[in-house]
């Protein structure tokens, strides 16, 4: 597809053909014109004619979605290699894991604009921008690890993101509850013991790489927060109590358990309840 959408295309079709892109850097760019042109989308009733939220999309062939490079090499969790970031590769390794996320980010986000129909058009617009925002970050993250001689690609990474969007295909209340608000929001709880440790490395290399993750973490609040937005109103729409119904998913789709320390002060800035905080070892 092309990087700029018709004017006259819906963009939740457009959003799910740039989720088939498999190249990263013309993934990012679409992704960038798709959020544009919903920023341009005229009031009124020919703006909702371009959005189509009542529209079902028929999902590509299997192997197609989402779309990906052939690296890097995906592998069980366990099987990816630690490395130090103390050494260049090191370095190189942990910015590819965090770049690896991020462009699983992009796909996730892209995803919830297609595939969920009979949403509010704030929810198409939350989604839209996080999937921009994702790309900034994906784009932040490689210009990096290539400036270190590196690209996206040279180590091995994880499906771990993206096997939870495929457990939760069928159930939007569920994918606001275990992709934005579980595995995304570990990442507020972990941006900052790694920008602790790249700052003992202390090389130019890494201290960039800590201004970066300022950036990440300053936007992730707000992925999180739109996460959390969608799951409170989706239980208000169903009746549902969100505590109770969010360990019920947690177990049904045998979400990670989540483990201390948690950033409670990103959590409370991206919406989480104080019983939702207390809840946390209990999953």
């Amino acid at each position: 597809m092309s990087a700029h959408p018709r004017p006259d295309a819906d963009l939740r079709a457009t959003a799910l053909d740039t989720l088939c892109l498999a190249d990263p850097q013309t993934k990012v760019h679409a992704t960038h014109a798709l959020w544009q042109a919903w920023l341009g989308l005229p009031p009124g009733d020919a703006g909702v004619q371009a959005v189509a939220p009542c529209a079902r999309f028929t999902p590509p062939a299997a192997g197609v979605l989402p779309g990906r490079p052939p690296q890097p090499a995906l592998v069980p969790p366990m099987d990816v290699p630690q490395r130090s970031p103390f050494t260049p590769e090191g370095l190189a390794a942990l910015l590819h894991a965090v770049c690896h996320i991020e462009f699983n980010a992009i796909n996730l986000a892209l995803d919830a604009v297609w595939r969920f129909a009979d949403m509010p058009l704030d929810f198409y617009t939350d989604w839209l921008r996080v999937a921009d925002e994702e790309a900034t970050h994906f784009g932040l993250l490689r210009s990096h690890l290539q400036s270190l001689g590196h690209d996206y690609g040279d180590f091995p990474a994880h499906d771990g993101l993206w096997e939870m969007c495929v457990k939760t295909q069928h159930d939007v209340t569920a994918r606001m509850a275990l992709v934005p608000r579980t595995l995304e929001a570990r990442g507020l709880d972990a941006t900052p013991l790694i920008q602790a440790r790249l700052r003992k490395v202390g090389t130019p290399a890494a201290l960039r790489a800590v201004e970066i993750l300022d950036v990440i973490l300053r936007d992730e609040i707000g992925h999180v927060a739109v996460g959390n937005r969608w799951y409170g109103w989706l239980c208000e729409q169903q009746g549902l109590e969100p505590v109770a119904h969010y360990r019920h998913l947690a177990r049904l789709h045998a979400a990670p358990r989540l483990r201390p320390p948690f950033n409670d002060a990103a959590r409370r800035a991206a919406g989480f309840s104080q019983a939702e905080l207390d809840d946390l070892l209990s999953v």
